[in-house]
């Protein structure tokens, strides 16, 4: 009885194992299985699956449905593999006779279906993939004709319908074992090493898996896992508890705060990667010519205006901190500049530590690169100077346990927790959320993703959502039909709220591309990152003609007299204008808000940077912490519309994240 026992829970078990998908190229005759077992009191067919086989094949061999094989078998709905077990529930099953050749579909709708093209190769399971429907659901929708036997180029219904397509993740547990799926860039080494193994050990607990993908799932034994010692919040019992002092925020000035009559003498570091030893290198090879079929070279020299491209930018930042320190030395104040040539490596600013050159600064101002801010940050904590990131970031995890570091661009989880605050007013709205996570691992989309259900679930009931997950894949994978996928999210009968969750300027142009293309069928209103703003490549015609909205930290007034004023002396003193894009802007804002803030109002100031407002050329700091002994983050974001009359205007609304 006990062996018994053992064998069923060992088959039990090994359905649970989520394997990687495998496309099937022709369906193929399934040979029903005589072994059966009983689990929990329940009869079922172990079925081992062949080269081939789909889930829509397996369950019609067994006279069940789809929904029945994945509902007893979870990480199926990813995808079956060769040699991968799953459990059949034992169903009295009944030969029916073959259906004879189809009748033509006389009559279309386009409302309820669309109607594909099938190319050489193609399976019903693989358009359940692709179009986000269940097998079972496309052969009910195509009744009287046999889909498995349709010749190429004849067109199947897919149902349009209003669908969930939230990625369930499947914590699974069971007996003595928990499941580990396997994320990007872990190995079984890594995996082992987690969990206190041997590989040795992990590879015995799944003799199936020699090379573990994204995705795949791996027996842990739980003993083992035991020994592991759990995340400090996570020992509700045993954690200790950390008394922390609330964050208090001072009321904010009702209108801009005057600046002038300063006094004080200040000291600011610029960390900057200029590029110097790069932009000092006046000669370079020309290869464009080719003589005979042959490149020729030649070392010609640069004229004496050009400029190291990766430098650009900052030069023009450094150049609006120069304005900034000229207009606040007329208010009064002394402003020493000490400028420091600060690029992706970390020797030359751990040099200028080591030489005590940072020491008595009053403020910094940069470095850019990640790697150099983590070094700095730790280095000015301790001194108590402040350090200000004046670009955008991948994110903000620099802020933790850094009081003195402000984060000058809002990071993409500011706007997202505003963006989703927005879809929120369109709770009764189809909503379509596109991106690119195709193996479910980026946390950006998973974090944005839960913010939006979230603020939806307080507006209805969570099963009256209708908010639908498109996965973008290019037109390479799936030619025309990728506009048709799309196609299939959207909805006749409501206003369709479209998402494009990337900042990836191809997939953005493709996306926007196909949302104009339907936008003549459908009602659709789009919205998009901050960075869809500066993604210069793009045809501007899409954003104009799809009204598009977009949170942007910055919004700059040209009417203006600072604004004007400011042009007028950037123009005077490096012969160029200054362009909406540029780092000028920032340069200038960062600087004189700092130093005024300084000035003004003291150390109180870096507590409470929310007591200064003043008047800034291109935003207006909302600098906002999330506990005390962590640093401060612009939630400044502004409304910009991309109106159809194309214009860019600022929406009526100008919301402050919180």
């Amino acid at each position: 009885m006990m062996n018994i026992k053992i064998t069923c829970r060992a088959f039990f078990i090994s359905v649970f194992l989520l394997i990687i998908l495998l496309p099937s190229f022709s369906q193929v005759v399934v040979e029903r299985s005589e072994e059966k077992v009983i689990i929990s009191g329940t009869p079922y067919y172990v079925h081992l699956v062949k080269k081939g086989e789909t889930a829509y094949s397996i369950s019609k061999a067994y006279g069940i449905t789809v929904e029945e094989l994945t509902k007893e078998n979870p990480p199926s709905v990813y995808g079956i593999n060769e040699g991968q077990a799953l459990r059949i529930p034992v169903r009295e099953i009944t030969d029916t006779p073959s259906v004879r050749s189809e009748p033509v579909r006389t009559r279309k709708d386009e409302s309820k279906y669309i109607y594909h093209k099938l190319q050489p190769g193609e399976t019903i399971y693989q358009l359940s993939k692709s179009y986000g429907v269940s097998e079972n659901e496309i052969i009910s929708s195509n009744s009287g004709r046999d889909v498995t036997k349709l010749p190429v180029g004849a067109e199947i219904a897919v149902p349009r319908r209003e669908f969930m397509t939230d990625r369930q993740e499947f914590a699974v547990q069971e007996g003595n074992y928990i499941f580990h799926k396997v994320l990007r860039g872990e190995s079984l080494s890594s995996i082992a090493e987690k969990y206190g193994l041997s590989v040795k050990d992990l590879r015995k607990e799944n003799r199936n898996i020699r090379f573990p993908q994204v995705g795949d799932y791996l027996r842990i034994p739980v003993p083992k896992v035991a020994e592991i010692p759990l995340p400090e919040e996570m020992i509700a019992d045993t954690a200790k508890i950390v008394s922390e002092e609330p964050v208090v925020i001072l009321p904010r000035p009702a209108g801009y705060i005057p600046v002038r009559n300063l006094e004080g003498s200040f000291d600011v570091a610029v960390l900057l990667p200029f590029y110097l030893r790069e932009n000092a290198v006046r000669t370079d090879i020309d290869s464009s010519k080719i003589v005979k079929g042959k490149k020729t070279y030649k070392l010609v020299s640069r004229s004496e205006d050009w400029i190291y491209p990766r430098s650009i930018g900052f030069i023009e930042m450094y150049q609006g901190i120069l304005i900034a320190a000229d207009t606040l030395r007329t208010l009064g104040l002394n402003i020493n500049l000490h400028v420091f040539d600060i690029k992706n490596d970390t020797v030359e600013l751990r040099r200028l530590i080591r030489k005590g050159s940072l020491a008595v600064m009053d403020l910094i101002i940069g470095p850019v690169y990640s790697s150099n801010l983590e070094i700095i940050t730790d280095y000015a904590r301790d001194l108590g100077i402040p350090v200000v990131s004046p670009v955008p970031l991948f994110n903000n995890s620099a802020l933790t346990g850094n009081p003195g570091l402000f984060i000058a661009n809002a990071s993409l989880e500011v706007a997202q927790n505003r963006l989703a605050r927005k879809l929120s007013e369109y709770y009764d709205k189809n909503i379509v959320f596109i991106h690119t996570d195709s193996a479910g691992v980026d946390p950006d989309v998973k974090r944005f993703k839960e913010k939006i259900i979230t603020e939806l679930s307080n507006r209805l009931p969570y099963e009256e959502i209708k908010f639908k997950e498109f996965m973008f894949f290019s037109r390479s994978a799936f030619d025309n039909d990728s506009i048709n996928r799309l196609g299939h999210t959207l909805s006749y009968d409501t206003e369709n709220i479209i998402v494009i969750a990337t900042e990836d300027a191809p997939v953005i142009s493709e996306a926007l591309m196909n949302i104009f293309a339907l936008s003549r069928k459908y009602n659709v209103n789009v919205f998009g990152y901050p960075a869809m703003r500066g993604l210069v490549n793009l045809d501007p015609k899409y954003f104009f003609d799809l009204d598009l909205l977009i949170y942007s930290p910055y919004w700059i007034d040209y009417s203006k007299k600072d604004v004007m004023h400011f042009s007028t002396i950037f123009r005077k003193k490096f012969l160029t204008e200054p362009g909406e894009m540029s780092y000028a802007w920032i340069g200038y804002d960062v600087a004189y808000y700092f130093l005024s803030g300084l000035a003004i109002h003291g150390n109180e100031f870096l507590i409470h940077p929310e007591i200064h407002n003043p008047d800034l050329l291109h935003t207006e700091f909302d600098f906002r912490r999330k506990s005390i002994n962590d640093g401060f983050e612009n939630q400044k974001l502004y409304p910009v519309r991309f109106t159809r009359d194309y214009e860019v205007k600022l929406a009526s609304e100008v919301v402050t994240g919180q």
